[in-house]
Order: structure tokens, then C-alpha cells, then sequence
């Protein structure tokens, strides 16, 4: 990970809140913040054109990006795994699916795999797992007896109660050394790119049109 990027990102946000709580001039928000860098471009020279490992060569940014996001998603990954060597959870799926269940209530099975990003096939899976394990079970719903919903069970609450301090671990070690304003900053670029992306996910494209949906909503 390129850790002067970040920290650059982190001493420039520093820089923003000082300098608007003495005047007050732009929203306290990543729309504020965007329009202070966009009005001061040379305050913060590290920022405008970081350096980063094939730059030089022509390296592009969204290349790094995109690597980068990888790199962190595949340490998420290991942590998770942590979880589950002393769990009965088969994968990080598992527990996420039941957080969204305890978290959101009861769904339809497409609902709680498109809340997940996920593949329906893949999902599906996931879903007969809880279900096979007692974790979550299918009921009918009371205002439309032909919909049926995916809903945690007292046995799913008390394993995911169980693991939750192993669960909430995994989260926080994969912010790192983030502070606080750092964290908030990350999490409005990140609900941006989810937001742009979720928007391609849920025209129910099949996966080899996808990319050109995408691409096209940028240009």
C-alpha cells in the first residue's frame, strides 16, 4: 500500500477542518471538502500528483486503485478466515448473510442476495447453508402467503452473538491505523464508488455486459 498517499489524504483533511472552523466557508462534508481542494490546488502538492510504483512507466491511477482495493479486500478475507477456524461458519458469507438478517429482519432470498452482491447461485448456497444449520429458516409472509422470506433463528442470534467480538475484530483491524477523520473520509469516497456501482448491479445484466454498462455510465 502506498502509506504517504495516505497519509497526505489524512494531513489534508486536517488542513480542511482547521481552516473552515475558523471561517466557515464550506460544508463540513466530502462536497465542502472536494470544493476546498478544487479552490486551493496548490496548497497540498503531495496530494494533487502523488507518486506511485509504475508511474514513471505509465502506470495509470485507476490501475492502482483498482489494486489497491483488491490488496485490502484479500486482508479482509484472511481476517475472516480467523473468525471461522473457531466457528462453525463455513465462510465469511455466512456471517455477513446473518448480520444482514439480524441487522435488516426478514427478506426475500433475492433481496437478501442482492443486499450481499452476490451471484444467485452463490447465494442461494449460502442461504441453504443457514437454513440446514438452523441459523435461518423460510417463512411464509403473513401479508402475501405466496411470498416466502429468509429469517434468522434464536440458534443463528446466539451463534452469531457468540463470534460477534471475533466478528467486530476482523472489522477494526482491517481500518488498520486509520484515526477518525480518516475513516469518515474513507467511508464517503467508498459509498460513492458503491453507489455508481451498485447502480450497475441491479440492471440484472449478465456478467459478460456488465463492464460495458459500466463504462458507459462514465462517458
Amino acid at each position: 500500500m502506498n502509506f504517504d498517499l495516505i497519509k497526505s489524504v489524512v494531513e489534508l483533511v486536517q488542513q480542511f477542518v482547521e481552516q473552515n472552523e475558523a471561517k466557515t466557508i464550506y460544508s463540513n462534508d466530502l462536497k465542502g471538502f472536494t470544493e476546498w481542494v478544487s479552490a486551493s490546488p496548490k496548497a497540498y502538492p503531495e496530494i494533487q500528483n502523488p507518486d506511485w510504483v509504475g508511474k514513471e512507466s505509465g502506470r495509470s491511477s485507476d490501475s492502482v486503485i483498482n489494486t489497491l482495493l483488491i490488496r485490502i479486500s484479500r486482508y479482509a478475507k484472511s481476517y475472516s478466515r480467523s473468525v471461522m477456524s473457531n466457528s462453525g461458519f463455513s465462510s465469511q458469507d455466512d456471517f455477513i448473510y446473518l448480520i444482514s438478517l439480524k441487522t435488516m429482519g426478514a427478506m426475500s432470498k433475492m433481496e437478501l442476495i442482492k443486499h450481499n452482491v452476490q451471484e444467485k447461485s452463490s447465494g442461494i448456497v449460502v442461504i441453504n447453508r443457514l437454513i440446514h444449520n438452523g441459523w435461518a429458516e423460510q417463512t411464509v409472509s403473513k401479508k402475501d402467503k405466496r411470498a416466502k422470506h429468509i429469517k434468522i433463528t434464536d440458534k443463528g442470534l446466539t451463534v452469531l452473538n457468540n463470534h460477534m467480538d471475533e466478528i467486530r475484530k476482523a472489522s477494526q483491524v482491517v481500518t488498520g491505523n486509520l484515526n477518525p477523520s480518516e475513516r469518515m473520509l474513507l467511508i464517503s469516497i467508498l459509498s460513492k464508488l458503491d453507489e455508481f456501482h451498485y447502480s450497475v448491479y441491479q440492471m440484472n445484466l449478465e456478467t459478460m455486459d456488465m463492464l460495458e454498462a459500466a463504462y458507459k455510465k462514465l462517458n
